[in-house]
């Protein structure tokens, strides 16, 4: 199929998530390490990125970066650089592509996150992994969530990365931020369904709001 150029945010919004707002005590290092280690029975979120068709994936990882600061957790993301050939300006976790010399899923994502926004592994307390995304650009995403305590230093690739901000955690983890958005496909191939979760001037849609929608999941279980 060939790429698809819209604008999701002049996309009117179909449907809300509408689930109730974590419990501020699931927000916590504490509860989310022993949710990792101890997990409920949950199920992902359908996912509406399916329509590529794709049979070949190619494997890579992100990192979801939790901040550990004074008034919660806040969930560290990327805004694309605009010359990109994929994703350009879009909303990111730090992460990319696998490559033959990382020992594992969760090394692509430390690696991805060194080269990108400088931010070293040695900061990440890793507690686990989220089921695999597969994105409508033919990726297979390994999503690892890593906890983060002040104070780290940031450097961004201007070649791969806009800007470096947080939203907090409370806000991500709220049924009613969670838009459903639905595209008409050209030539009758269907709907193609996502979210989104606009926060102050960024939107936040398509893969990184499913990964995002799966963690609320995962903690709400």
């Amino acid at each position: 199929m060939p790429k698809i150029i819209f604008d999701p945010e002049k996309l009117p919004v179909e449907a809300v998530g509408g689930e109730a707002a974590l419990d501020p005590e699931r927000l916590t290092p504490g509860w989310l390490r022993q949710r990792f280690a101890s997990p409920a029975d949950w199920q992902p979120e359908p996912q509406g990125e399916s329509w590529a068709g794709r049979t070949v994936m190619t494997p890579a990882s992100v990192l979801l970066p939790l901040v550990q600061r004074e008034d919660g957790l806040t969930m560290l993301l990327t805004v694309r650089t605009a010359h990109l050939s994929a994703h350009a300006g879009q909303i990111s976790f730090p992460g990319g592509r696998a490559e033959s010399y990382d020992a594992s899923a969760i090394d692509t994502a430390l690696r991805e996150s060194e080269e990108e926004i400088g931010l070293q592994r040695r900061h990440v307390d890793v507690i686990g992994t989220l089921p695999d995304y597969i994105t409508g650009t033919g990726y297979r995403v390994t999503p690892v969530v890593g906890l983060i305590a002040p104070p780290f230093e940031l450097a961004a690739d201007a070649n791969e990365v806009a800007e470096i901000f947080e939203v907090p955690l409370r806000f991500l983890m709220d049924g009613m931020n969670h838009q459903r958005l639905s595209l008409e496909l050209p030539e009758g191939a269907g709907q193609r369904s996502f979210y989104a979760m606009p926060y102050d001037r960024f939107f936040i849609w398509g893969a990184t709001a499913g990964m995002l929608r799966n963690l609320f999941h995962f903690l709400r279980a």
